[in-house]
């Protein structure tokens, strides 16, 4: 996410960066590139505007052009004012006094609104807490079926209500038929309530309500929300938009905002060549936080928004906070703790522990993605890594391929022996050569960290410290 405008950013505070003074003219001419790389990446122009102003004021103001390092300073005061464009530092949902918490999901067809509920409530049941999920959208059954299907992939419960007495299907255009539009919004609001109360009943701690989209905005839609708003008075109203729309994301907002008053947005698509703008002007033209961004198609594809640690990201910081938590939620405890035991004793890190390691790695998510939330990695660094995502299922057929004996004892891997094993994972030998190499540096790498007592032998080690050297690492094992 924000390559593009990572990129431009990078270049444009180069001209702070690389020059040992600075005057007033050399400061507007490096800002003049950071305003063509914040409207290239559709942010409004009156946020960009603002910005530039009280970057310029903050670094004539500072005494920064006497300064020894005046132009890291000035990298300082744009990622200061980056925090502040983006929101208020990490905003935190809010919780019913008496459960269940009721949260809204809104938005446009194809926003990603399912998918964003099921991720809320996967992320919900990893912190421990009991969610449950309701399609409202009485008119249409299959949206209940497609949320119940989606439900049990993350064994999170979707409440089944009835639909309303007299109610029909929806028609062919996915509109609730009904004899008037505001009977219609009565009757949403009475199967939203009757799952409040089904929730409550089965001790549920969130209620998700994966609400009706459409096409576009009208008053029809906009009447359902404000009747189910006032009748079960939700705790978070959080609209789902496709960041892929920019400028467009920021208008859907706030019309949604004047009809329901919005508490947060949830940014989807953030993993595509979204250039940015609907991230950095939502909360500066509307004062409504993002609070989440979506990241992939997998459930544990969405991350908690935090202004900080995204300007981090976008001046090329890194964000070794946001690594950790992508960690946490997808690593198995249990497997990297019998690892790191096994190593921290008589034991050896063998292959079988390599392929533990690797299938950690790929639970994390693209390689390319978690790369780049490390201090210090640039995109044109990455060039030395092959981060194409085949290239572990690849290696992971090499050790499956091997017998018990030979991923315990790699020393055994003789000429035949590997050809073997390539045929059987159906690639090239020198493939099998180059990974038991790696293999052996990965291995003395584990002893270093070993002898040193660095922390968490395997995925853990990659957590923290530096860009350059954790990357080459992370090359040691996957070159």
């Amino acid at each position: 996410m924000f390559e593009q405008l990572s990129k431009r950013l990078d270049n444009a505070l180069s001209q702070f960066t690389e020059r040992g003074i600075l005057t007033e003219e050399m400061l507007d001419e490096g800002l003049r590139d950071v305003r063509r790389a914040l409207l290239e990446a559709d942010v409004n122009y009156r946020v960009a505007k603002d910005f530039l102003g009280r970057v310029r004021e903050r670094a004539l103001g500072e005494d920064v052009m006497d300064s020894v390092d005046p132009g890291d300073q000035v990298v300082k005061i744009v990622h200061d004012e980056l925090s502040s464009i983006l929101g208020e530092g990490e905003t935190g949902m809010e919780t019913a006094a008496v459960p269940p918490t009721v949260i809204m999901l809104v938005g446009l067809q194809g926003s990603g609104k399912t998918t964003t509920a099921v991720k809320l409530a996967r992320r919900l049941s990893r912190e421990g807490r009991s969610p449950v999920l309701a399609a409202c959208d009485p008119y249409r059954p299959a949206a209940a079926d497609q949320l119940a299907e989606l439900g049990e992939d993350v064994d999170v419960p979707v409440l089944r209500v009835d639909r309303p007495d007299g109610a029909e299907p929806a028609d062919g255009g996915g509109r609730a038929a009904g004899p008037d539009g505001e009977r219609k919004s009565e009757e949403v609001a009475a199967f939203a309530d009757r799952a409040r109360q089904q929730a409550k009943r089965e001790g549920a701690s969130h209620l998700i309500l994966d609400m009706a989209g459409r096409v576009q905005a009208d008053e029809e839609m906009m009447g359902e929300l404000e009747a189910v708003k006032e009748r079960v008075d939700p705790e978070e109203v959080l609209l789902v938009a496709d960041a892929m729309t920019g400028q467009e994301a920021v208008k859907i907002a706030e019309g949604f905002h004047d009809s329901v008053g919005l508490t947060g947005v949830v940014l989807t698509k953030m993993e595509g060549d979204a250039r940015g703008g609907a991230a950095l002007s939502i909360y500066g033209v509307l004062g409504i936080p993002v609070k989440f961004v979506g990241i992939g198609e997998r459930p544990e594809d969405l991350q908690v928004f935090s202004a900080e640690r995204m300007a981090g990201r976008i001046l090329q910081m890194g964000d070794i906070v946001g690594l950790v938590e992508r960690a946490q939620q997808t690593i198995d405890e249990d497997a990297t703790k019998r690892m790191e035991e096994k190593i921290r004793g008589d034991g050896e890190f063998d292959l079988e522990d390599f392929l533990t390691s690797l299938r950690q790695l790929q639970n994390m998510g693209p390689l390319d993605n978690i790369l780049k939330m490390l201090p210090g990695v640039k995109p044109e660094m990455l060039e030395a890594v092959d981060t194409d995502p085949e290239r572990i299922k690849h290696m992971e057929a090499i050790v499956l391929s091997m017998t018990p004996e030979e991923r315990r004892k790699p020393r055994v891997l003789n000429g035949s022996r590997r050809a073997r094993i390539a045929e059987g994972a159906g690639r090239p030998v020198h493939e099998v050569n180059q990974l038991v190499k790696r293999f052996g540096e990965m291995k003395k790498m584990m002893k270093k960290m070993q002898g040193g007592g660095g922390p968490g032998g395997g995925m853990g080690s990659l957590m923290g410290g530096g860009g350059g050297g954790k990357l080459s690492q992370m090359k040691q094992m996957l070159s």
